[in-house]
């Protein structure tokens, strides 16, 4: 499947920005940002219920995922068809213990609910760390606050909006 194309400039109608959380809609129009915001009446919760509603590949979705570094949260930003390696991630932390975070502290640290954590526009700052197979794509797919909606921008302007450090934290394949 090809990737639609969301490099074209998009002004969004007044009501796009309306569709995304009202927190991710605020940090959009913080940092200037006209992106196309796409709600689907089913929910995209996982990348790939999220690839399937938009019809791009699954590397091409951006799941934002929170663990738990030593007692402190952390975002992995990790292509949709891969899987973090919490060994990695350790290593890259310098962390004594990294588990995924639970669903209340995911809620805490980004003001999401799983399922609908975009890569910036959290209620904390938190360590970022990005894979870099994200950046073997053009466009990529994020959630936008909700289950329901997801945006389309360029990797690295995702990382840097996220200000993620490009990493290799995922999991080989054997």
């Amino acid at each position: 499947m090809s990737t639609p194309d969301a490099t074209a400039p998009v002004t969004p109608a007044p009501e796009a920005a309306a569709e995304a959380h009202p927190r991710f809609a605020d940090a959009l129009r913080e940092l200037g940002l006209d992106v196309e915001i796409r709600r689907f009446p089913e929910a995209t919760r996982t990348a790939a219920e999220a690839a399937a509603a938009i019809g791009c590949d699954l590397s091409a979705i951006v799941k934002s995922l929170i663990f738990e570094a030593d007692g402190a949260p952390v975002l992995v930003l990790m292509d949709g068809s891969s899987r973090v390696d919490v060994e990695l991630v350790r290593r890259e932390l310098g962390a004594g213990k990294v588990k995924r975070a639970g669903a209340d502290l995911v809620r805490e640290t980004t003001g999401y609910a799983i399922g609908g954590v975009p890569p910036f526009g959290h209620r904390t700052k938190t360590r970022v760390l990005a894979d870099r197979g994200l950046l073997d794509h053009d466009v990529v797919w994020a959630a936008a606050g909700t289950p329901h909606t997801v945006f389309p921008l360029d990797p690295k302007t995702v990382i840097g909006h996220a200000g993620g450090t490009v990493v290799d934290v995922r999991e080989q394949t054997k």
